[in-house]
């Protein structure tokens, strides 16, 4: 069975919605499950995913300047250090990314699901 995205209460769902659907991926087969389906959709998620990378410019100019700063840092405890910063701050931006347009994704077939279901 596809998993389904709830109808949000007006705009946007309460602070406790968000809480128990995070807490329902804690469940390892419900996780699975959403897992499989992300991992059908991949290909086209990893494009999207890219053009919002781009588009916000997250990896621009001044990520190159940061890479390069880390890695002709002279110091190797300190280039480790940065290296790290750089790998943690880029995972954050392309999770917050990659919620967003999983969201959006979410959103899209739900909206489809209900105007299918209306006809």
């Amino acid at each position: 069975m596809m998993p389904t995205v709830p109808e949000p209460v007006g705009d946007s769902y309460t602070d406790a919605e968000v809480d128990a659907a995070v807490e329902a991926l804690t469940d390892p087969a419900r996780l699975r499950e959403v897992q499989d389906l992300v991992a059908r959709a991949a290909p086209q998620i990893q494009r999207v995913l890219d053009q919002a990378l781009a588009s916000g410019g997250w990896f621009g100019s001044a990520h190159e300047q940061a890479v390069v700063q880390s890695a002709q840092t002279d110091d190797l405890d300190a280039r480790v250090e940065a290296v790290r910063t750089l790998l943690a701050e880029e995972t954050r931006i392309g999770m917050f990314v990659g919620v967003t347009v999983g969201f959006g994704l979410a959103e899209e077939l739900s909206s489809r699901s209900t105007k299918t279901e209306d006809a």
